[in-house]
């Protein structure tokens, strides 16, 4: 039952705080939405205390019969692969609560349940063993974030949330076609079923074809990625969180649930595709985050280039490759949330994002620039923070597989290293910038401790990333097996 809690617990709370708080009553609107939280996350700590790292067979299962007629599930269970998401999505929804504890003023009761049901929302994402379960999830997750970014964004919100919206909308409806089509082959909604469905090569080209074009918006890869820096820049700190943390994950994860394992043959022939898509993010999206001028852009660019590192590390095929993916999936959640929060701190006391506003940051706020530099360096991959470990092992693969295309991967660090540092150099250091800059007062308690648990989890993974590592091997190593077996 682990599971349901999981993702039934903060969708009640959610519609509970939705419905008997008002405006009237912030306080205990800020204290249920944060109690929510931390009832969730204690939710998701059994997964981890007993997670069998043994086996690659899916662990902690439910199922129930849900529209018995055509076979569709409450299907539920977790394996290597997604476990960790789990615990990550339901940590990062305790920091969101944390963050807008002062900063949202008015309609504070629907922006902590819009945040609490988009949670279980992905939760059941990662957790879906039902094709369909699965489509519900993915595309619910969808009216909350674009809520979000709705009420609560900046003045071109409306734009922004109409281009998030339209984009992922359109990529997901070949999904649902895909999913309708595998129940037509094989007349079961089972996803670990389809994985064994023998269908032939122009099938497995549709049919990864259309699952490509939803994890693709989602993740997002080049060329359909600009819906992206518009929806954060637009995106309340909190929106622009779980946007980077956890949302884009689904896409990747839905690479490694449905299309390797469904279409093997067609992922292998297509693969080079794929490595140039996710070269070409990581090359030319770094030279575009350079020239951005907004702090929120420069962030969200460069998560893009950090994505395309994952999708590179999953169609190489290697163990290291899929497993430096991952990883760097995990670690993208800290240090991208962490980067996004930063700049939330900022932007509540100046209320502008603009590069050009700030200098000399660091005299006015010294503990603020202490968290603020580390997460941008762990941005750019300095080693010994979680930002290298990933990214590494992903360049160690890429350069097994072919010199060249790992020589083209590692120019990304030198890259990611350009636009983060410029952007320090320009915000934080040098001589106070303006009388607003000099103004500026230092972390209160919430922002210190909220920044220095996501400064330690960053550290800690990059110094010892073991605990994700062991979860996942045995489970990529089995997925590598059935990929390399062909169905034709």
């Amino acid at each position: 039952m682990i599971l349901s809690y999981a993702i039934w617990l903060p969708i009640i709370f959610g519609l509970v705080i939705l419905f008997t708080g008002s405006d009237n009553s912030k306080a205990y609107v800020r204290v249920m939405a944060l109690i929510a939280a931390l009832i969730s996350f204690a939710a998701t700590l059994p997964l981890v205390t007993g997670f069998d790292t043994t086996t690659a067979a899916m662990q902690f299962v439910e199922q129930y019969a849900w529209v018995p007629r055509y076979d569709i599930q409450y299907f539920l269970g977790v394996d290597g692969i997604s476990m960790w998401f789990v615990v990550l999505t339901a940590f990062i929804t305790v920091i969101v609560v944390i963050a807008a504890w002062e900063v949202i003023e008015t309609n504070v009761a629907q922006y902590m349940a819009a945040f609490l049901i988009l949670s279980g929302l992905m939760i059941g994402v990662f957790a879906a063993l039902d094709g369909l379960l699965f489509y519900v999830f993915f595309e619910a997750t969808l009216i909350p974030m674009y809520i979000i970014i709705g009420v609560w964004g900046g003045p071109n919100r409306v734009y922004a949330a109409f281009k998030f919206f339209l984009y992922t909308l359109l990529g997901s409806l070949l999904t649902l076609v895909a999913i309708l089509y595998l129940y037509s082959a094989t007349d079961t909604f089972n996803i670990l079923a389809w994985h064994k469905a023998p269908l032939d090569i122009t099938e497995q080209i549709l049919i990864f074809l259309a699952f490509f074009m939803a994890f693709a918006v989602k993740v997002p890869m080049w060329p359909v990625h600009t819906w992206l820096p518009d929806a954060h820049v637009e995106a309340p700190t909190g929106g622009s969180v779980v946007l980077a943390a956890i949302m884009l994950k689904l896409g990747a994860y839905g690479f490694l649930r449905f299309s390797l394992p469904i279409a093997p043959d067609a992922s292998q022939y297509l693969a080079p595709v794929i490595i140039t898509l996710s070269l070409v993010a990581v090359i030319y999206i770094g030279l575009v985050a350079l020239v951005q001028a907004d702090m929120k852009k420069l962030v969200a660019y460069s998560s893009i280039a950090h994505m395309g590192f994952v999708t590179l590390g999953f169609f190489i095929f290697s163990p290291l490759g899929i497993e430096g993916a991952i990883v760097q999936m995990i670690s993208h959640g800290f240090v991208s949330g962490a980067m996004f929060l930063s700049i939330g701190v900022l932007y509540d006391r100046m209320h502008s994002r603009q590069i050009a506003d700030y200098g000399g940051v660091v005299n006015t706020m010294p503990k603020f620039t202490a968290f603020a530099v580390l997460f941008a360096m762990a941005n750019c991959g300095l080693p010994a923070t979680s930002g290298f470990v990933g990214e590494f092992m992903v360049i160690l693969a890429a350069i097994d597989y072919d010199f060249v295309i790992g020589i083209l991967a590692a120019t990304a660090l030198i890259l990611g290293a350009a636009y983060s540092l410029w952007m320090t150099k320009r915000v934080f250091f040098g001589e106070v910038g303006n009388e607003q800059v000099a103004a500026l007062t230092d972390l209160n308690r919430r922002e210190f401790f909220m920044m220095g648990i996501l400064a330690i989890f960053t550290i800690g993974l990059g110094v010892y990333p073991k605990p994700l590592t062991d979860v996942m091997h045995v489970s990529v190593i089995e997925l590598l097996k059935h990929v390399a077996i062909s169905k034709l």
